[in-house]
């Protein structure tokens, strides 16, 4: 056990993983806690991104990076891609699960030459910590329970709207959860600068114009949690000299998403019983809300001026946990949005398809809101054929966990747990 670690919903998805396949990779953002996770379990560990003589190494015989106790974590695996292929013939050798954790903050260029790696790996995505990890809520009501119809009670957690306006802004970092805010504050602003700088560049070995690229942040930043569209973005990013054409901002996404720095919501689509078509585009996302407000140099004190925007910031932040909630329990989480004007900020769906439904607002002035939209969406959802949801919340800012005369229950975020 490492000093100080702090426990990672993960922790239990990493070990059932490790029993299942030869070889787990864990992946995430920078600094999102991967390697601290798998220094868990882990039996020996290879730095690949700073240790010279295991490159050197590798290109002379794998077998000496390779060997080893197992579990052998192979930390920045993708500073060496050729890597893979040596992995999957290792847990071939031995045919035993549990023999090695890879783990990576960057999808590697398609290589026709690697190996799939079907039947060998098992993958586990970590993003920043939720607000129960952090210490920051109370995971009194359960996701899982929600979903099997149970309904919640609990005591107003104490979050406040200056608390989640800081929470906002610091993230969900492990190394920065016990910092000064301002030095918080300024950790996500260097690895946005770090990402524009540095990692896009190297992610495939692309040359992107950093200028353009900042431009591009600010502007997912104004509109996080939102379906902007390519044009919008193109044309942020483009500034005074004119749009960017689509497919470059395309390909800047593109490169975002391979460094897992944006996370983004893609939209749910079940029967309906109206013949209301389906809005397809994604929510988009930074993997934590703090780059978000990092992007525009925004603070606290500068949120609590503009209420609209940190409505955005929080429901991205209840979306990012909601995610790290959901993937412990095999589920995933979309959004809703159809053209007659119906919109669900989160739809939360199990592999068995059972599902539940969660608006999501910063003040509990707007639950009366949100539980009409609720009800109104409940009706055109054709559950004949995609089953009645288990729930539908509303998740808030502050105030009591309880379930409504009308069936909605009402969650503050700093009680959400799995």
């Amino acid at each position: 056990m490492v000093s100080g670690y702090r426990p990672r919903i993960a922790d239990g998805e990493l070990r059932a993983c490790l029993g299942a396949a030869g070889a787990v990779v864990i992946e995430g953002p920078k600094a999102c806690g991967k390697t601290r996770l798998a220094l868990q379990l882990a039996a020996s560990t290879v730095l690949l991104d700073v240790d010279t003589a295991a490159r050197q190494a590798l290109a002379v015989d794998p077998a000496l990076v390779l060997a080893g106790p197992r579990p052998r974590l192979l930390d920045e695996w993708q500073v060496e891609p050729a890597l893979w292929n040596q992995v999957r013939r290792a847990v071939d050798a031995v045919e035993a699960p549990g023999q090695f954790l890879l783990t990576g903050s960057a999808v590697p260029a398609d290589d026709a030459e690697r190996h799939t790696g079907a039947g060998r790996f098992s993958f586990l995505r970590l993003r920043p910590m939720s607000l129960l990890e952090s210490g920051a809520g109370q995971g009194g009501v359960s996701l899982a329970a929600l979903l099997e119809g149970e309904p919640p009670s609990c005591a107003d957690p104490g979050l406040g709207v200056a608390d989640l306006a800081e929470l906002v802004c610091r993230g969900g970092w492990p190394a920065q959860l016990e910092r000064p805010l301002a030095a918080a504050c300024r950790a996500a602003r260097d690895y946005l600068e770090q990402v524009r700088q540095v990692d896009v560049q190297r992610v495939d070995g692309r040359r992107r114009d950093p200028q353009r690229l900042g431009a591009l942040l600010r502007s997912l930043g104004r509109n996080v949690a939102t379906e902007v569209k390519l044009s919008t973005l193109a044309s942020d990013a483009g500034g005074a000299d004119g749009p960017l054409d689509p497919r470059t901002v395309a390909d800047h996404l593109q490169a975002l998403e391979r460094l897992m720095v944006l996370d983004n919501q893609p939209a749910w689509r079940p029967h309906l019983r109206s013949k209301a078509a389906l809005r397809q585009a994604p929510r988009r996302h930074f993997c934590d809300p703090s780059l978000a407000v990092a992007a525009l140099g925004g603070s606290p004190d500068r949120l609590l001026k503009d209420l609209e925007w940190l409505g955005l910031l929080f429901e991205s932040l209840v979306i990012r946990d909601l995610r790290v909630l959901a993937q412990a329990l095999e589920s995933e989480v979309f959004h809703y949005r159809d053209d007659y004007g119906v919109e669900v900020d989160a739809i939360v769906q199990l592999r068995d398809g059972r599902w539940g439904a969660i608006e999501i607002k910063l003040g509990p002035g707007q639950v009366e809101a949100a539980a009409a939209g609720l009800l109104r969406f409940r009706q055109q959802i054709d559950t004949r054929r995609t089953g009645e949801p288990a729930f539908l919340a509303v998740v808030c800012g502050s105030g009591y966990g309880y379930r409504r005369a009308d069936g909605i229950t009402v969650v503050p975020v700093g009680a959400l747990g799995p």
